[in-house]
């Protein structure tokens, strides 16, 4: 699995007021800032980092981020649909319905933090790191996952429908609960114990009657 390498140059901070479709930005920090609302549509990020900044229902769709970081973001319906991060580090995070359908995701760490209802449909993750972060229903349905990890998170009620996996670590999660998608956990690995309490459901998927 292939991490991301961020070497961020010296950042100046933003002034620039708000986010612009289409905008261009590189070796900014946007720091303690307020996003709410604001359009970022199809924006460039390269070597940025946004910290410690509210994302509320701001619009971001197929924005790219580069080489950047985001760090102790907030918000509750960002729309990140068809966007596209490489060589990036999430941290802290705090979000809830954020809208990733679509999207692709190469080099990236997702460390700490807490999302809810994240839409990751038909999304394209590889070499994505997931560390220590609760993930609430999770949808992963129709997703591509390759080289993907999840050490120390916490996955609750997950819907892994109709996704596809290779190299899918699952081993390390503190709790792992499959909503939907148990019959596509070909290309996973998971541990004894893990199969064990996954073992009910796995029955249900194939009409096993325990008694």
């Amino acid at each position: 699995m292939r991490r991301p390498e961020i070497r961020l140059p010296e950042l100046v901070a933003y002034e620039g007021g708000e986010w612009e479709p289409e905008g261009d930005y590189d070796g900014l920090e946007f720091a303690d800032a307020d996003f709410g609302g604001q359009s970022a549509r199809g924006a460039r990020f390269l070597d940025c980092a946004v910290r410690r900044s509210s994302l509320d229902a701001a619009v971001l769709s197929r924005a790219r981020f580069i080489d950047s970081v985001l760090e102790g973001v907030r918000g509750v319906g960002t729309d990140l649909s068809g966007a596209s991060f490489r060589d990036v580090e999430v941290a802290d995070a705090r979000l809830g319905g954020t809208q990733l359908h679509g999207a692709v995701l190469e080099r990236v760490v997702v460390r700490g933090g807490k999302i809810d209802f994240l839409n990751l449909r038909k999304a394209k993750l590889r070499d994505v790191a997931f560390e220590e972060c609760v993930l609430v229903e999770a949808d992963f349905g129709g997703a591509e996952l390759e080289r993907v990890t999840f050490e120390g998170c916490t996955l609750a009620r997950t819907d892994f429908s109709e996704a596809r996996m290779r190299d899918v670590d699952l081993r390390g999660t503190a709790t792992l609960d499959i909503a939907r998608g148990i019959d596509r956990l070909a290309g996973a690995v998971i541990s004894a114990s893990q199969l064990m309490d996954l073992a009910p459901a796995f029955a249900a998927q194939v009409g096993v009657t325990v008694e």
